[in-house]
């Protein structure tokens, strides 16, 4: 059997007024998600508590023992946030083109099971070797996949912002699913992208290698986005996984 150890934090940054990030952290529950909000004002504010809202309503109640349908459950937190935030808009007009990014993860045992749409991410941190497991659905990230953009271009580049797929965006959501086994000593890490437009993979992988604690890394992650600039909300979410003696476990 597996235990998850983790933290979760946000900070508003340097230069905004405002937190349109949201996230949940509900490791008894096997449950981890992330969303940055966009659509100025509140707005942001609004759709990205949506998701985060209704990832612990639909998962409320649920095993993470069970043989319950994991895959079914992520699609609904995609499919009712999406339904949410067209609602919203059609009762508040003066909110139209608001929407968020969405990454969840949920594990069952030891495998776990990605939702994900945007341009948060999530990062396997593995043998001291970090990775980035879903991919950006951005602008930038279209043109690296193409061919057209470099890797350094991409990251300074003046629309490196601009989001292809998110929620509340297009009445049917498109959305990505991943899934795999987590092993004894793995760390995985669901960030918005105001850590990663400030900190360099390199540097990420650095402060996950080291020997703090799992609730002070996520706060050295923080401070080192603020310390690069804190253009915009950051947070931070990790998730250890240890695995832990079944016989010890029940003290036998």
């Amino acid at each position: 059997m597996i235990k998850l150890v983790s933290a979760g934090l946000t900070d508003v940054g340097l230069r905004r007024s405002n937190n349109e990030d949201a996230f949940l952290v509900i490791p008894e529950m096997g449950l981890f998600a992330i969303a940055d909000g966009m659509g100025g004002a509140a707005a942001g504010e609004v759709a990205s508590s949506y998701f985060v809202e209704t990832a612990r309503l639909v998962f409320n109640g649920r095993d993470p023992a069970s043989d319950e349908d994991d895959y079914g459950l992520v699609r609904n937190v995609f499919r009712q946030t999406n339904e949410r935030i067209f609602e919203h808009t059609a009762q508040h007009p003066d909110d139209e083109g608001m929407g968020c990014t969405g990454d969840l993860v949920v594990f069952h045992g030891d495998r776990y099971i990605i939702g994900h749409v945007g341009d948060s991410r999530v990062y396997l941190f593995r043998h001291g070797s970090l990775r980035q497991l879903t991919k950006d659905h951005s602008w930038v990230q279209f043109q690296l996949d193409q061919g057209m953009l470099t890797p350094e271009q991409a990251r300074n580049h003046p629309r490196r912002n601009l989001i292809l797929r998110a929620l509340g965006t297009d009445p049917t959501v498109s959305f990505d699913m991943l899934e795999g086994r987590g092993v004894d000593g793995d760390t995985f890490l669901l960030c918005s992208d105001g850590l990663t437009e400030m900190v360099d993979d390199a540097g990420i992988q650095d402060m996950l290698g080291s020997a703090e604690t799992t609730q002070q890394k996520v706060k050295n992650l923080i401070k080192a986005a603020l310390a690069a600039g804190g253009r915009d909300n950051v947070t931070v979410i990790l998730c250890e996984v240890q695995s832990v003696d079944s016989a010890g476990a029940n003290g036998l």
